[in-house]
């Protein structure tokens, strides 16, 4: 008996150990397939994983481990047939154990060949991964949940960004925002919601960054939604790096934050209105107590001097005592400023509509104002009633618009305007909420600094010129208002204009015509005209001794513009000579306007000396001055 070749006893020993090894794999389902996929072999994994002895599964055909699902669909042979033409089918799926549970597997099959390519069978391997299955599902579901979570927010713009800065998803939040569609915005940069100056300033880029350098970019500025309109915004964006540290992006997080920065502007304002009434406050307490004193101590001077006046004899003398009841007379006109401020000068409050107050003043606004800048006066016809004292405010009235002169250069324009308003909460200052009346001097001047108009109403803060003002013109409006239970409006800026307006509270009951004078029950309207101050005064308290609610005007230009803008003007009573446009020429003009207008005209001179308006004086009512009420009254009785 010849001995084993050792060659061949070498490669029989070195195949039982492989046979021994892959019998003895746990970790692995390893067996052998027949070309028609019949189990040739059986290791421990493979009982381990399906459940099956060696015994009960060799010779069956290996499709007995896959699901209804896979058989109906062929899945063992196409696996086979892969394998076999492409030397290798690899994939995933569920397989059934014996006891009918299914484990997630990942099968390999390769094809075996004899040294002449001929098939012999298939080597395959499975492993259950089921537990890696279940780790990656539930990693998927808390992706899922984490994302249907972030997509439902709504109070918050949650998306991502590319390392360039690109949208690459779009939530909920960020649509209610911003106003776009997810499909609008995804694939676009997110410098899209910044403001044009931003864009400008390279903030977009700024905070990417910021965000990647410091590991987070937190900021607040205006950003701007898809209809162009624009909100405050808070801003975090954090980057997001693999398990390498390298940067695959960004998460951005925007809140709109606009009512949460009104309201701490808001809260601001409040406590800087709160400041400044609390400043005024102290201020007018002392300023009052020091003006009554004063007052008292002026009082004896002002007596004095006057009992000193009719004993002094000589004509130097005399001078030096008419100046210094002048001054003293300065003086008394300060100290009822300053108490006017300190809100201690007693009103006579009176139910006035005060479109018919300034049209009494006009006469006075217009003087006070220089020739070469203009002078507007634009009322609201229906004005509601106020209760004011009238003096008062007009001496409030005539200090806006002097104050406007002084701070406009030649060649511009002062505008006097009224108005009803209706006010929020302390939409101007601290006032309530409710009906006003806005009466506002606007002037296109210099216009005042923020910190200038801060100060505007101090006694005694002017930036006038040394003896040009005593700063107590705003002053004495500021106390007015208050006192009058409204509340006083600055707007300016430099080099811009300044528009003051008073704010006083409307009555409670329907407007009033801005023909109607208020309480005053007339039931006519006279336009009194005269270039000479003294007599234009005396002649309009005439007129309102009989009832009349009395208009003026200076010059023969204004009294047309005033029969204008007063339709209801039942009488004219002018001066026949004025400068620019006389009497006669004035009658002539508001007969064309108001053919039944009765005109009565007055003159120093007698009518015989006025030759060469003799023929114009014929269509007229005509005095002769001076003259007395009951000359006036004469007059109106004559049909004309």
């Amino acid at each position: 008996m010849s001995s084993p070749n050792p060659s061949v006893m070498a490669s029989l020993v070195e195949a039982e150990r492989f046979r021994l090894f892959v019998q003895g794999v746990t970790d692995y389902a390893i067996y052998m397939l027949s070309p028609e996929g019949v189990i040739d072999s059986w290791n421990a994994g493979a009982k381990r994983f399906k459940g099956y002895a060696a015994e009960e599964i060799i010779g069956r055909h290996f499709s007995i481990f896959y699901t209804p699902e896979d058989l109906s669909t062929s899945l063992p042979e196409r696996a086979l047939k892969t394998a076999a033409e492409t030397g290798k089918f690899e994939g995933e799926g569920w397989r059934v154990r014996k006891d009918g549970s299914r484990f997630w597997a990942h099968v390999v099959i390769d094809a075996i060949r004899d040294e002449g390519g001929v098939l012999v069978g298939f080597a395959k391997i499975t492993r259950d991964i089921t537990e890696r299955k279940q780790a990656t599902q539930a990693l998927h579901a808390s992706e899922e949940r984490f994302r249907l979570l972030v997509q439902g927010v709504v109070d918050y713009a949650i998306y991502m960004l590319s390392p360039s800065g690109e949208i690459t998803n779009w939530n909920a939040g960020a649509k209610r925002i911003k106003g776009y569609d997810h499909d609008e915005v995804v694939g676009t940069n997110f410098s899209r919601f910044y403001t044009d100056e931003d864009r400008a300033a390279n903030r977009p880029a700024i905070a990417l960054a910021t965000a990647e350098r410091a590991g987070r970019f937190e900021n607040e500025g205006w950003r701007v939604r898809k209809d162009g309109s624009r909100f405050w915004a808070h801003v975090v964006i954090d980057p997001i790096r693999n398990e390498l540290g390298e940067l695959v992006g960004f998460a951005k997080v925007t809140r709109d934050v606009t009512e949460r920065r009104k309201a701490s502007a808001e809260l601001e304002r409040a406590k800087e209105a709160l400041f400044q009434s609390q400043k005024l406050e102290a201020i007018g307490k002392l300023t009052g107590g020091v003006a009554h004193d004063f007052n008292n101590l002026l009082n004896v001077i002002i007596n004095g001097l006057d009992m000193l006046a009719g004993e002094v004899k000589s004509p130097a003398s005399a001078k030096i005592l008419e100046s210094m009841q002048r001054a003293a007379s300065r003086g008394s006109t300060l100290t009822q400023q300053l108490l006017t401020f300190a809100r201690q000068q007693p009103l006579r409050q009176e139910k006035h509509n005060l479109n018919a107050v300034i049209g009494s003043f006009e006469a006075v606004l217009r003087r006070a104002n220089k020739g070469s800048v203009s002078f507007d006066i634009r009322q609201t016809p229906t004005l509601s009633a106020v209760m004011v004292d009238p003096a008062q405010f007009e001496a409030a009235l005539l200090n806006l618009v002097v104050n406007a002169r002084d701070a406009t250069e030649d060649g511009g324009r002062i505008v006097l305007t009224t108005e009803n308003v209706v006010l929020a909460e302390r939409e101007v200052n601290s006032l309530p909420a409710g009906a006003y009346v806005r009466v506002a001097v606007e002037d296109n001047g210099a216009g005042m600094t923020p910190v200038v108009a801060a100060r505007a109403i101090e006694p005694f803060f002017t930036t006038k010129e040394v003896g040009k003002g005593t700063g107590m013109g705003l002053s004495q409006v500021y106390g007015f208002v208050q006192q009058s239970g409204g509340d006083l409006s600055i707007q300016s800026r430099s080099g811009r204009g300044t528009t003051v307006a008073m704010y006083l509270p409307a009555m409670k009951e329907e407007a009033l015509d801005s023909d109607q004078p208020g309480s005053d029950a007339v039931t006519e309207k006279a336009l009194v005209v005269d270039d000479q101050p003294e007599v234009l005064e005396l002649t309009i308290e005439l007129f309102r001794s009989l009832g009349f609610e009395v208009l003026s005007a200076g010059n023969g230009r204004d009294a047309l513009d005033m029969l204008q803008r007063h339709p209801d003007i039942d009488v004219l009573f002018s001066d026949v000579v004025m400068p620019g446009m006389s009497g006669i020429a004035l009658g002539q003009q508001a007969r064309v306007l108001r053919p039944k207008l009765k005109v009565i005209l007055a003159s120093g001179y007698a009518a015989p000396a006025l030759a060469e308006h003799k023929e114009g004086l014929k269509e007229f009512l005509f005095l002769t001055k001076p003259y007395r009420v009951n000359d006036i009254i004469r007059m109106l009785r004559v049909p004309g």
